[in-house]
C-alpha cells in the first residue's frame, strides 16, 4: 500500500486498522454512506483515500 492510491479496498482499510476484511467491508460502507448523505456519488467496497483519512485522523491528505 506504499503507492498513493485514490480509493482505498477493503483489504487496505483491514491492512492499515488492523481490523478484519468483514469489519473493514462495514467500515467503507458507513463511510460511504456519510458520502452519499453529502451528495457524493461511491463505488461499493471502494472508499476515498481523503475521506477515509481526514476520518480516521483529522486531517486530509494532499
Amino acid at each position: 500500500m506504499e503507492n498513493k492510491k485514490k480509493f482505498l479496498r477493503a483489504e487496505d482499510v483491514s491492512e492499515v486498522l488492523e481490523v478484519s476484511v468483514p469489519m473493514a467491508y462495514k467500515i467503507i460502507r458507513r463511510l460511504n454512506d456519510e458520502l452519499n448523505t453529502m451528495g457524493y456519488i461511491t463505488v461499493s467496497g471502494r472508499v476515498s483515500r481523503s475521506f477515509f483519512e481526514s476520518k480516521f485522523y483529522g486531517t486530509l491528505s494532499a
